[in-house]
């Protein structure tokens, strides 16, 4: 099985990592470190996190990290990881809709 990153979530991703590094470079890279840690540890089970709230479909899964969804659709031979969505954020602008 592979893992494909996705423009929309390389995007988000590169966003919110010069945000964070603004003020510290070395929490932006040990971010970045760990989140693409665990993006690569979903290929050993992909059904492992919950079945996504954005999306009605049994394949396509959120992976929670600290305080973000990282959102994923398994396919064949294929893991796609197309976003990443902050909670609060998210949470926050749906209740204001």
């Amino acid at each position: 099985m592979k893992i494909r990153f996705e423009e929309s979530f390389i995007d988000s991703l590169a966003l919110k990592l010069e945000y964070i590094a603004k003020d510290n470079p070395l929490a932006a890279r040990k971010f970045k470190d760990e989140l693409i840690a665990s993006c690569r540890d979903i290929i050993h089970m992909p059904y492992k996190h919950r079945k996504s709230i954005y999306h009605d479909d049994e394949n396509i899964r959120d992976l929670i990290f600290k305080g973000y969804t990282i959102i994923y659709m398994i396919e064949d031979e294929l893991i796609s990881i197309f976003a990443l969505i902050h909670q609060e954020k998210y949470n926050y602008n749906r209740s204001n809709s």
